[in-house]
């Protein structure tokens, strides 16, 4: 094959006016925003943390290649890294406590920077791998939800239905300022004087809460340690609210520990009506903040983005306390309850709260129908129990 003699390639040409507008055109590349922070730190292995007696999902997943590629990486509010695995290394959790992520987002950007850590995370966590073209699914038609008003009150107490929401290019609450924080409370009040309207409510600020609810003997507690060493509660109690529904079915916080969380609890475990309140309203507020210009954060593989990878998805919680004094000391227990893909907490004696662990891979009504039948499931377990029956006949077969 014929060659070209290397005398006969030329140097590419400068051109005077390129040369004259290179600095200028270079100017306008968008600048790496980790090259404008000025770190004093080793290399990363001098810098990987101590994960030893650590149980939590980012201990699981971290090892020094991971925290290699992630290392000069910053989202352009400056999230590094360190800043997103601090929770876990503050609270590093328990052999025998309930499993946490180990780990917050500081912004919505955080979760494609550092997707390759997140992804892995939300997999040892949910048991749900990511995958780029499968989209987060939602159902909010509480219709679909069956059987969630007939529980049997002798062991079913109380039920609690929450979501949360954060708003877009605002940061999340372990990086957040306090003019994000505020800006974020002048956009509540406007959606929800918005919502009053259809739906009477009254906006709280804590100093005003506790002052209304003195007389009640009862007091707003500053937010537990844990929170004030990720970073969560800075500043508290500035820009923080609560708006409580006329009828006290629906309470909506701001600035806790997402940018907005709409809660309905009832002294009873109807939770058809719970999920009810929170859906109807949901949608109303998401149209209400869209109004503004201020819309949710929303990623098709990801779902409803907010900062903690355990709620990432739908932002869903469904809980029933119910009294299992026979069952919670049964030695299958354990066993059940993953099966059941159920979370126990006990709140006073021979009675616990169960809620879904996963919040990514379902729909809203299937997370809570998970509740709603695995909680029915469990009373008809402990009814056999008070009758020293065998219950084989009821375990559902393993996932």
């Amino acid at each position: 094959m014929w060659k070209r003699k290397a005398w006969m390639i030329k140097p590419p040409i400068d051109h005077p006016m390129e040369m004259r507008y290179r600095p200028l055109l270079e100017s306008m590349v968008p600048p790496d925003p980790m090259s404008k922070l000025k770190l004093k730190r080793g290399s990363p292995r001098e810098e990987f943390p101590c994960l030893d007696g650590n149980y939590t999902c980012m201990a699981q997943v971290l090892d020094l290649h991971m925290y290699t590629r992630q290392f000069n990486r910053a989202t352009e509010s400056g999230v590094i890294f360190d800043d997103i695995i601090r929770p876990g290394l503050e609270d590093p959790g328990t052999r025998e406590g309930p499993l946490a992520v180990g780990c917050l987002a500081g912004d919505a950007q955080s979760y494609i920077l550092f997707c390759t850590f997140f992804d892995r995370v939300i997999e040892a966590y949910h048991s749900y791998k990511v995958v780029p073209h499968v989209i987060q699914q939602s159902d909010l038609n509480y219709d679909n939800l069956k059987g969630g008003d007939d529980f049997d009150h002798i062991y079913a107490v109380s039920c609690e239905v929450s979501v949360v929401r954060c708003v877009e290019d605002y940061c999340f609450p372990t990086h957040i300022s306090r003019g994000e924080r505020r800006e974020l409370l002048t956009v509540a009040k406007e959606a929800l004087a918005q919502l009053s309207e259809e739906f009477p409510g009254k906006l709280y600020s804590m100093d005003e809460l506790n002052e209304e609810m003195k007389d009640k003997g009862i007091i707003m507690d500053a937010p537990p340690p844990s929170l004030m060493k990720f970073g969560v509660s800075r500043d508290w109690p500035d820009a923080r609210a609560l708006w409580v529904s006329e009828d006290g079915t629906l309470a909506i916080w701001i600035n806790m520990e997402d940018h907005v969380r709409l809660v309905s609890s009832r002294n009873d475990a109807n939770v058809q009506e719970a999920f009810a309140a929170v859906c109807v309203n949901l949608v109303k507020l998401e149209a209400l903040y869209k109004k503004l210009r201020r819309p949710f954060v929303w990623k098709p593989h990801l779902g409803w983005v907010v900062s903690s990878p355990a709620e990432l998805g739908t932002g869903m919680k469904a809980s029933i306390t119910v009294r299992l004094p026979h069952l919670a000391a049964h030695s299958r227990l354990r066993g059940l309850l993953s099966r059941l893909r159920l979370r126990m907490e006990a709140t006073d004696p021979d009675v616990y709260k169960l809620s879904n662990v996963e919040s990514i891979g379902l729909t809203e009504v299937e997370l809570t129908q998970q509740v709603v039948d695995g909680v029915k499931l469990l009373v008809r377990i402990e009814k056999r129990l008070e009758q020293d029956d065998c219950f084989d006949d009821l375990l559902p077969a393993q996932k």
